[in-house]
């Protein structure tokens, strides 16, 4: 993609909420708004959600020739509220969901590469602005259960449904319990066959700890277990998925509490869903990461012969922060795709 001359960020909405809608404009940056430029440790920073998009744009060089709409919204089910960010003025193409301990700002770079297809990235329970759960089950099946609720009334047609790591084994289970939602799967990095093992990194990063001392504290320990992406991207991460205490300190959002994991569907179920969920089906591999290998690709392409592999080169385990726009290119393969069928 082309870079751009520059991006700005109007907002509009609710008065008295301002962050509920936001504008991604095509007309520079907006020289008002420099909330973002401040050191989070400053007690005159606030965090403003929508105020780092044009720093997406501006890193991947991305070309944006119109406006786009993003906004908050909310749906309460059985389980509490989930939360979302609605991209676009039109019913979603595509829905993204997250992996643990992230957010649905980890697909901005990817949305925002897809140039203005509409778009919806749900914030999975237990994270983001979605509810906690009191029994703490946020399992692949129970989160499913879920999303499929508050979907109900978000849809007007099959999407492409694309989730990454916890987010994909929920939606390899979200196509078996409601085919009317899904057209096509795209899951990133993961299968069933995950183990402690492979996952091994990633599981050191989030069982650290939940409070920090300082912004700068939280800063340096992410940017030591994610060496490839770059120092801006992960600030804008952290405080998409951290926000400061009263005191000062710095504390993830995410819900912390260990679950009853005998509660959790086994390995073969999970498997079970890829086998018998309809919608054809594409992973999506990291070149770089340990935690899908080529034992779990003979597993799933012996359950479903018909799957499409690919293999993202320089990325991790979370390829839309290591390689967005790839990924992006991807998914509007897959866009296409559903047009034709």
């Amino acid at each position: 993609m082309a870079p751009s001359g520059g991006m700005s960020l109007a907002e509009s909405g609710p008065v008295g909420n301002p962050e509920r809608t936001a504008w991604v404009c095509s007309e520079g940056p907006d020289p008002a708004r420099t909330m973002h430029q401040l050191d989070p440790d400053s007690p005159e920073f606030s965090y403003q959600e929508f105020d780092y998009l044009h720093e997406n744009i501006s890193e991947h060089g991305l070309d944006a020739t119109g406006d786009v709409m993003v906004r908050r919204v909310e749906v309460e089910s059985r389980h509490g509220r989930v939360s979302a960010l609605s991209w676009g003025e039109e019913h979603p193409e595509v829905v993204l969901v997250h992996g643990t301990a992230q957010n649905a700002h980890t697909w901005d770079t990817v949305v925002l590469a897809l140039g203005g297809t509409p778009a919806l990235a749900l914030d999975l329970p237990g994270h983001g602005r979605s509810a906690w759960r009191d029994d703490a089950r946020y399992d692949p099946h129970t989160n499913a259960d879920t999303l499929a609720e508050a979907l109900d009334g978000l849809l007007a047609r099959p999407v492409v449904m694309l989730g990454m790591s916890l987010g994909g084994l929920t939606v390899n289970r979200l196509a078996t319990l409601r085919p009317d939602l899904v057209a096509r799967v795209v899951v990133v990095d993961i299968t069933p066959g995950v183990t402690e093992d492979k996952g091994r990194s990633i599981h050191d990063f989030i069982a650290g700890p939940q409070t920090f001392a300082s912004f700068e504290e939280i800063l340096q320990r992410t940017v030591e277990f994610n060496p490839t992406r770059s120092v801006p991207s992960l600030r804008r991460g952290i405080l998409h998925n951290a926000h400061r205490n009263p005191d000062g300190t710095w504390q993830w959002n995410y819900h912390r509490a260990e679950p009853d994991r005998a509660a959790f569907a086994t390995r073969e179920a999970m498997w079970d869903d890829i086998s018998s969920l309809q919608a054809p089906y594409h992973l999506v591999r990291g070149a770089d990461s340990p935690v899908t290998d080529e034992a779990d690709v003979a597993e799933l392409r012996r359950r479903r012969p018909d799957a499409r592999v690919s293999v993202v080169e320089g990325a991790g385990h979370s390829i839309q922060g290591d390689r967005p726009v790839e990924l992006a290119r991807l998914l509007e393969a897959e866009l296409q795709a559903r047009g034709r069928s």
